[in-house]
């Protein structure tokens, strides 16, 4: 076998795009809340006029109910063990803990309904990877602090992230910080909190609040192992790999920079612990002066490291500043130059399984800890034929082909934790907040207006990735 006898087969979710119950028992508004649905989300974040006013009036808010998860967990859990997960990576909700961030005190009803999903999860044996922030934060902290870019979000932050640790260490030993924190650097509303109003296209603030991060995961680290030394706590940072346009020296500088950027900057800082060799040339580039550092900030952040790298793949990109005339393509935050060599997605994502395997070898490289594949799959657009079916073979042969660039990778010699595709079970999309656009082995019957049934039914993916995690990835065939 080529993956080790535990590896850790499963799937990915995040509570702001599946749970709904947005107003249940005690739960706060979170920045996914005021969200609204539809390709105009991205222009919307973007707007020097957005404001996160929600006007139920004018657009719709799918995340406001996403797929019922949180009154049908036990029956979607269920689900993932008749698949045979062996892990199952979700978050935590923040405003259902403390619900508009900064209280001292938290909401036992919303540790309650965690430790309940906890509880569900192990009844089958399937592990917890549980994401402390993903793309959720309280909406009182972006609308009365101003974001990440305040300092005292990292105090409410620790205050919160000690709360779920120490109630939940005994039962959960994989944890990640940040989801995607280097997702800032293209839509700082998502991990940040910050909107054009309150300074996110001044990269000063991102990159500022971009410390407060990095302070906050190391306080996260340090108390989880001072809890349990043996618990795993990683980073998550979005990957792309990425290509130069062609051969010119001036477009391979270019695309190192872009890489330095986006791929290494926030995991240089999180798993080595210190800022890296080329900040001060990153800085110069983004008008950025130097930040503001507490004492004591640098040597928790050397201190405190990450254990392992969580990172999602979706697709890789290609970076030009001399062509002027070439053919532009969508991503998952980062679009780019189309690729010739390469298919894309139903939302233009171009699809490159060997850029998974490029992405293992350079980030074990890099940093030589082990590493986590959370987020990889396909979105697309899903028919129920007239007998109930859906014949997803599209979603197969995608996935079939990245984990088979996991397995060279992993004779190549890259330590791999674990696999856990997104969207295990279909849900609300992050970039779009679209149900239309499907990632699951599971289909719900919900529509871009959150109408339907609800009710769940089994793609022809769900029995094909059963067959693979039973072979330990041994058996990728499509019957």
């Amino acid at each position: 076998m080529t993956f080790k006898k535990d590896f850790l087969w499963g799937g990915a979710t995040a509570a702001n795009q599946l749970e709904g119950a947005f107003d249940v028992d005690g739960k706060g508004l979170s920045v996914a809340d005021a969200m609204p649905g539809g390709k105009i989300r991205w222009q919307l974040l973007s707007s020097d006029e957005f404001d996160w006013t929600i006007d139920e009036e004018k657009y719709v808010y799918p995340n406001h109910k996403g797929i019922d998860h949180y009154h049908r967990f036990k029956e979607d859990i269920a689900l993932f063990a008749e698949m045979g997960f062996k892990c199952y990576r979700f978050s935590i909700a923040w405003t259902r803990i403390f619900p508009k961030g900064d209280e001292i005190a938290p909401n036992e009803a919303g540790l309650k309904f965690y430790e309940a999903v906890i509880d569900e999860c192990l009844k089958y044996n399937i592990e917890p990877v549980i994401t402390i922030s993903h793309y959720e934060m309280p909406l009182n902290l972006a609308k009365t602090y101003g974001g990440w870019k305040n300092r005292e979000l990292v105090g409410f932050y620790e205050n919160f992230a000690k709360v779920v640790l120490e109630r939940f260490h005994s039962k959960v030993k994989y944890w990640m910080t940040f989801n995607e924190i280097n997702s800032s650097l293209e839509m700082p509303a998502l991990s940040q909190g910050m909107i054009p109003k309150t300074g996110s296209k001044d990269q000063q603030n991102v990159f500022q609040a971009w410390h407060h991060q990095f302070v906050a995961s190391s306080l996260a680290v340090k108390f989880g192992h001072e809890l349990n030394p043996d618990l795993q706590i990683g980073c998550m940072v979005i990957y792309a790999t990425t290509y130069s346009f062609d051969a010119n020296p001036i477009n391979q500088a270019h695309t190192m920079e872009h890489i330095q950027a986006f791929n290494y900057f926030c995991a240089d800082v999180q798993v080595r612990g210190e800022y890296p060799a080329y900040t001060a040339r990153l800085f110069e580039r983004n008008g950025v002066k130097p930040l503001e550092i507490a004492d004591g900030d640098l040597e928790l952040l050397k201190n405190h490291t990450v254990d392992y790298i969580g990172f999602s793949y979706y697709m890789s990109g290609v970076e030009n500043i001399t062509a002027e005339e070439v053919e532009t393509v969508q991503g998952n935050m980062l679009g780019g130059v189309k690729n010739p060599f390469l298919e894309a997605s139903d939302w233009g994502w171009q699809i490159d399984p060997i850029g998974l395997r490029i992405a293992l070898n350079d980030l074990y490289g890099r940093y030589q800890v082990p590493l986590f594949v959370v987020e990889n799959g396909l979105g697309a657009y899903d028919k129920v034929e007239s007998d109930g079916s859906i014949v997803d073979d599209y979603r197969i042969d995608y996935l079939k082909k990245h984990i088979t660039a996991m397995a060279d990778a992993v004779c190549d010699g890259v330590d791999l934790m674990g696999y856990t595709p997104w969207g295990c079970i279909d849900l609300v999309s992050a970039s779009t907040g679209e149900m239309s656009k499907r990632y699951g082995f599971i289909y719900v019957d919900l529509d871009d207006h959150i109408e339907g049934t609800g009710d769940r039914s089994k793609k022809k993916s769900f029995d094909w990735y059963k067959q693979v995690i039973a072979s330990n990835g041994g058996d990728l065939t499509n019957g």
